[in-house]
């Protein structure tokens, strides 16, 4: 090829000097560049729509004639050729041998031919179409876009869905041979059907001759404070308060012998449920001695066989320590929890309610009330059987006793939650979580 200057307006180069002359000779690459004898390019390579040089790393366009790779033109700076650069490359060049005319066509003109600035594949790209976005760009931002997309409807349907799943609650204990993971689902499908033994009439008291309800709330309220005092296990006060209604419930009692048979059940308990079991005359000093150690081993006796020995009984406290695990219970939660269900203990009308469904409504009385918002989900609902509006009305009756408990007479329970030892749960006010129609007024 003849050694055309087109690509290098207003350069000196050797090639300009014509003859011996040089430049004092003729008239110099300027005016020879402004001459009349100067034939348009096109006339030699077709259209020109690209006046200026793009340099690839280290190869020239086939535009600059005359060029070698080892002088670059004026100004150029080496890049780095990365592997990703050096396939752009190979690429780049197969295709100009493939098709030269197609890719002179399709390359946009640079803004100015004045300035030899010189660019790699990305910067020619981003320089085309006037600005444009290059391509591989768009490409990203697009699959970015998708991708958020698919991220947003996930979360959504995370949210959807959360709400149904069912988690399996024992799997973090198959390796505890104590958590008899193999046979929790029945052991507890068998207290749900037996708790019924459990239960008392709700008319019971109606058969006693000397008794009545308000007796024996103040007896279980003393109770309690018994309880808290010899740091007792909390199965044996549910316990104590079973025995005390299933043998009142065939027995007619005397007033003056209520107080025993309270002491004598809380024996019995103890036996049952403690290791370290406190000796009758505790009980005796605990009771300001109004009974002899004859009379609280007599009342012994009538008690286990009137209750045919059977100790053995779903209590809540069973089922309070499934469901806690189920819902899944901070420490403030479980010890709400358990204050609403002490306070149901000295309330006789509570009497109707089976023992799972109290432990499930004390448990959603609590963690609602402390959120404000109802709690229930559907792992809670598997594990315990009861459905969210089974447990209003005993959530609405809970939220009563807990309204009342700081002014009411009896105060054991209050005053045994206002403790350190369980978070002062106690003095927390009580959240309205009901709507208007369902709260009770209390």
């Amino acid at each position: 090829m003849a050694g055309s200057e087109e690509n290098y307006p207003g350069v000196i180069r050797p090639s300009n000097l014509h003859g011996g002359g040089g430049l004092m000779a003729g008239r110099g690459k300027l005016d020879a560049g402004m001459g009349q004898n100067r034939r348009a390019l096109s006339t030699i390579n077709g259209p020109i729509q690209h006046p200026c040089a793009v340099y690839k790393g280290n190869v020239f366009s086939e535009n600059i004639a005359n060029v070698s790779n080892k002088n670059p033109p004026p100004g150029h700076v080496h890049r780095p050729v990365t592997r990703n650069s050096a396939a752009q490359m190979a690429n780049k060049q197969q295709h100009q041998h493939q098709q030269p005319s197609t890719i002179q066509a399709t390359k946009p003109p640079l803004h100015s031919a004045t300035h030899m600035n010189h660019y790699d594949v990305e910067d020619y790209k981003a320089a085309a179409d006037d600005f444009a976005v290059p391509m591989f760009v768009q490409h990203t931002e697009a699959m970015l876009e998708e991708i958020e997309d698919e991220m947003d409807k996930e979360v959504e349907m995370e949210d959807l869905e959360e709400e149904d799943i069912i988690l399996d609650i024992d799997s973090p204990d198959k390796k505890n041979a104590l958590a008899v993971v193999e046979y929790v689902d029945d052991i507890y499908a068998y207290y749900k059907k037996i708790e019924s033994s459990s239960c008392v009439p709700l008319d019971y008291m109606d058969q006693q001759p000397d008794i009545n309800a308000r007796m024996r709330g103040i007896l279980v309220d003393w109770l309690i404070e018994v309880h808290y005092k010899f740091e007792l296990m909390e199965e044996t006060l549910y316990l104590t308060v079973n025995l005390i209604d299933r043998f009142l419930a065939v027995q007619p009692v005397m007033r003056k012998k209520l107080q025993l048979v309270g002491v004598t059940a809380m024996l019995l308990a103890c036996k049952y449920e403690e290791v370290s079991v406190p000796v009758v005359e505790d009980l005796i000093l605990i009771s300001d001695k109004a009974y002899t150690r004859q009379e609280v081993l007599d009342m012994e006796k009538l008690m286990v066989n009137m209750l045919q020995f059977n100790m053995s009984v779903p209590t809540p406290y069973v089922f309070m320590r499934r469901f806690l695990k189920a819902a899944q219970c901070d420490k403030k939660s479980e010890h709400m929890a358990f204050f609403m269900i002490d306070l149901c203990l000295v309330e006789y009308p509570m009497l109707r309610f089976p023992p799972s469904l109290l432990a499930a409504a004390a448990i959603f009385t609590a963690q609602s009330g402390l959120s404000g918002f109802q709690q229930w989900d559907r792992t809670c609902e598997k594990y315990s059987g009861y459905a969210q509006d089974q447990l209003l009305e005993c959530s609405k009756l809970m939220i009563s006793f807990h309204h009342k408990a700081a002014t009411g007479k009896l105060n054991a329970v209050y005053k045994k939650y206002s403790t350190s030892k369980y978070g002062h749960v106690a003095k927390y006010e009580t959240v309205n979580f009901l709507p208007d129609d369902e709260a009770m007024v209390v």
